[in-house]
């Protein structure tokens, strides 16, 4: 083993030998800092109270400083117009009976004791919505060697919120949270907001609610039973409704069955389902109105949605009265009257004309003219032998007679003929009327449904 082998172990052996003369030190060290942090709480503590407000002159007001942290948005009860918060709620104030010096006592400069021991504001929520009685958390407070106390506690808050649903689901609330000294006036106490606004920097993002900000201000109100003024802090919660739930389960499908409803009067009348595709939108729309009706609460306005769906339903029950008198036109019989002729030169004429509604084989744009049908006359007897007896097989009376039973068939024809006309006529009638009424609902629906949904943009 060479020289310098010898000396690093020799350089080891000083070094352990000096851990091992520090270590009986060590615990006199931190044992000294204890024992002066006792010696500190017990001077502090040895003459004072908690039950009286901390100043030096009883006419001077104690300024008491809050800040809020808003956490979580545990719940928004719309029904019931309760707001649930997780809230971080730090006040900040100065007990001039707890002050020291640290040189005295070895640079102890802050001390952490249980909140219990020290003079606390009874600051409160206004709008509590909670029937318990309100707790102190059992957090320690922070002292400082200036008398300047910080007390940090967690707090679960359920205030009264008044919710308006008028806009919904497309809707913004506003929630605010009163802070305030429930029996010390401003002569006594006055507390003031930390900063122009509450702390988001540690708030858990909710799937219902974007929040938009929580600006503090600060009040001082005069009520009925004192004379002095009492100041408070109100935090107001803007929230808005992340929609994008509602209108994929609530109202895409009202919009595609609004828009399906006017399609009745693009059915044959001879299927048979005119009506009851009528009848079957207006069920399904019922039972989304139900479905709504479940989730809102009971208010004065009616929302958005609510609105649109009534509109909806109102148009679709409207559709189906008309579908059944259209149909009433398309089944008018051989026996009906003629179609009036203000009716044949408007609707037949030019409404026709407009809306491309034609016969088989007839070019869009040109209307049927109306056809007169002439009506066969019986053959005049005062022409002609007399009728009589004949027994000549080339008598006249016999041609007459022929001639009488061909006039009679053919005023039966004609007369077929005409009816025929004039159900045909009354058929193309409700074609016309299906097909002017298909655009207008349609339009309806489109615009009512686009109407709502750019409120969704």
């Amino acid at each position: 083993m060479g020289p310098g082998s010898h000396h690093l172990s020799l350089g080891l052996s000083v070094s352990s030998l000096g851990l091992l003369l520090l270590l009986p030190l060590l615990p006199e060290c931190l044992g000294a800092e204890g024992r002066l942090a006792h010696k500190l709480f017990r001077d502090l503590f040895a003459n004072y109270t908690s039950a009286l407000r901390p100043v030096a002159d009883t006419d001077q007001a104690l300024n008491v400083t809050l800040e809020v942290t808003l956490s979580q948005i545990i719940d928004m009860d719309e029904r019931n117009q309760v707001l649930t918060l997780y809230l971080w709620i730090r006040q900040e104030w100065t007990d001039a009976y707890l002050r020291w010096d640290p040189d005295t006592y070895g640079g102890l400069d802050a001390i952490r004791i249980p909140s219990s021991l020290v003079w606390r504001p009874d600051i409160v929520l206004y709008n509590k919505a909670d029937a318990q009685a309100p707790a102190s958390a059992s957090t320690n407070v922070v002292l400082r060697h200036d008398g300047a106390v910080r007390w940090d506690a967690p707090a679960i808050t359920r205030s009264s919120c008044r919710v308006d649903v008028s806009a919904f689901p497309f809707d913004a609330q506003r929630c605010g949270l009163t802070f305030g000294s429930w029996t010390h006036g401003g002569h006594q106490l006055d507390v003031r907001p930390r900063g122009a606004a509450a702390s988001l920097a540690d708030f858990v993002e909710n799937v219902e609610w974007r929040v938009l900000g929580m600006p503090a201000r600060r009040r001082v109100l005069t009520y009925g039973c004192c004379s002095e003024p009492y100041p408070d802090v109100t935090f107001t919660l803007l929230l808005r409704r992340r929609a994008a739930a509602y209108v994929c389960n609530l109202l895409l499908p009202c919009v595609l069955i609004s828009l399906l409803a006017p399609l009745a009067f693009h059915l044959p009348a001879d299927s048979g389902e005119k009506v009851s595709l009528g009848v079957t939108v207006l069920l399904a729309l019922t039972v989304f109105q139900l479905i709504l009706a479940e989730s809102m609460p009971p208010a004065e306005s009616v929302p958005l949605i609510g609105k649109y769906y009534m509109a909806t339903m109102t148009m679709v029950t409207f559709s189906t009265a008309l579908t059944i008198l259209i149909m009433n036109l398309h089944y008018c019989g051989p026996s009906a009257r003629p179609v009036p002729a203000w009716a044949r030169a408007l609707l037949l004429g030019r409404l026709a004309r407009g809306l491309c509604v034609r016969e088989r084989g007839e070019p869009c744009g040109q209307s049927r003219p109306p056809e007169s049908s002439p009506s066969p006359q019986p053959p005049d007897r005062g022409t002609g032998p007399p009728a009589g007896p004949c027994h000549e097989p080339r008598c006249l009376c016999r041609q007459e007679a022929l001639l009488r039973h061909v006039a009679t068939i053919a005023n039966a024809f004609h007369s077929h003929r005409a009816a025929q006309r004039r159900h045909e006529d009354w058929k193309r009638l409700a074609r016309v009327m299906d097909r002017f009424f298909l655009g207008i609902f349609f339009s309806m629906a489109l615009v009512m449904s686009l109407l709502v949904l750019v409120r969704a943009l």
